[in-house]
């Protein structure tokens, strides 16, 4: 096959034209080869596994192969999802363990006919917003060795903003998969929370995480999210999905925070981006509402600042405070750094969100969804180093209340900024509407241009 981005219906119509699933696996895996940066990978699929599964694939007949949406799709997962016969390390070799039984999802993908090429880096437990805390070597933005990658699901981003596959599985808490999609130039959507088991995967905050889509297209995420959307009587937290449709007519209404609740960090680059975004909506049929952001600040300051970053404790402590020596000192210091918070905190924190939920859903009456940018700042290798805590935090400032206040979000590419670097936006909606969000995630991707990836 030619050098291209590598997209679901490129890889359709190879296939309509005789290709071979062997020789798109083929051409995954030289790409996973040469791409320059071996930090996207913490584990790989060795040759004879994947021989195996292109050969079943392959010997499928036309209308078995008619049911997988994903057939013969390589693809990337995040290596905080058990694989059956590969170790999940969590970007932790000290945690590794041999899964018994693949992930949730992970067989969901499978069905539906994709074919894991390998396992992704990670920020160590998922914890993490730069893609600077892992063992296994930090990857960089595909649009330049001096900038991070964007964590926590950094490998995941860059073996599809770089071309390799098509899609990836990241996770997201606090923006982790939203975050590397725009500082690598793709789509990510955190979908609603549950409708994508969590079962099999390592737990960051496990009231919060989701299974987080990574692609090169609106259409392309849905797609993978249609694939692996579906009930786990396993997964406590699990939930049927409930599809909203998307309104009649062209004709929507979003909402953007007021020019006093915006936030850049001084970068008046971006926050020009940003006004260019909400009027390339308005141009195309959307009516712009001003409101009040400070609930949904609030509800991202609670992540971090009150009682509920102690379910990290909960899920990880134990193990980090019996290893610490053997974990990043970023991660021992945040989670440890917890280890004190009360009931009495998580339960003001709890009464304080419920009201926060309550303004939200005010908000949303008024407006299809909510625009906002998906990072306010890029920053190098460098500068995340020489500030490796306040910084990455600065990075989820528009990311985190997704996750608390159990919204869905598309993080979508918004244009490249006069320093050749990416800047994306998000569409912020409630529960369930991410069928309603799509096709004007997509119409605004065409309006800009619809560039996504590396730099040509």
């Amino acid at each position: 096959m030619k050098k291209t981005r590598f997209t679901l219906p490129e890889i359709r119509a190879a296939y309509a034209g005789g290709v071979r699933v062997g020789d798109v696996v083929l051409e995954a895996v030289r790409r996973a080869d040469t791409y320059p940066d071996p930090a996207v990978w913490i584990t790989r699929i060795p040759s004879e596994a994947l021989a195996a599964r292109v050969k079943a694939l392959e010997a499928l007949d036309p209308a078995a192969r008619a049911k997988m949406p994903l057939f013969g799709m390589p693809c990337a997962i995040k290596d905080n999802m058990d694989l059956a016969g590969y170790q999940t390390t969590a970007a932790c070799p000290a945690y590794a363990y041999a899964p018994k039984e693949t992930a949730f999802a992970i067989r969901r993908l499978e069905a539906a006919g994709a074919v894991i090429i390998g396992k992704a880096n990670m920020d160590q437990f998922a914890t993490g917003t730069a893609g600077m805390r892992s063992p296994y070597g930090a990857p960089r933005s595909v649009f330049g060795r001096d900038y991070v990658a964007g964590g926590s699901s950094s490998g995941s981003a860059v073996a599809v903003g770089a071309g390799i596959v098509p899609f990836a599985l990241g996770s997201d808490t606090a923006g982790s998969g939203r975050i590397p999609a725009a500082f690598n130039n793709i789509v990510g959507i955190k979908p609603t929370r549950g409708i994508i088991s969590a079962s099999g995967v390592v737990p960051c905050n496990r009231t919060l995480d989701c299974v987080s889509v990574l692609a090169h297209s609106v259409e392309d995420a849905m797609d993978v999210l249609d694939a692996l959307a579906d009930m786990d009587p396993a997964d406590a937290y699990s939930r049927v999905r409930v599809s909203i449709p998307p309104a009649a007519g062209e004709a929507f209404t979003f909402a953007v925070p007021r020019a006093q609740d915006l936030e850049f960090y001084g970068d008046t680059e971006n926050a020009g981006m940003f006004e260019a975004a909400v009027a390339t909506l308005e141009r195309i049929g959307g009516t712009k509402v001003e409101i009040d952001f400070a609930p949904f600040r609030e509800a991202g300051a609670l992540l971090y600042g009150a009682g509920f970053i102690a379910e990290r404790v909960a899920d990880l402590g134990e193990f980090i405070a019996a290893h610490q020596a053997e974990c990043h000192p970023n991660v021992v210091k945040l989670i440890l750094g917890n280890k004190d918070r009360t009931a009495v905190e998580v339960y003001k924190g709890q009464h304080k969100l419920e009201v926060l939920k309550r303004d939200v859903a005010g908000i949303f009456s008024k407006a299809d969804f909510l625009l906002v940018p998906t990072s306010p700042i890029q920053k190098t290798a460098a500068e995340v180093e020489a500030d490796p805590i306040a910084l990455p935090w600065k990075f989820s400032f528009y990311c985190g209340f997704a996750n608390i206040l159990d919204l869905s979000a598309f993080a979508v590419p918004a244009g490249i900024n006069k320093r050749q670097l990416p800047f994306g936006v998000q569409f912020v909606g409630p529960i369930f509407t991410e069928a309603r969000m799509a096709p004007l995630a997509s119409r605004f991707m065409k309006a800009v241009g619809g560039f996504t990836g590396a730099p040509a």
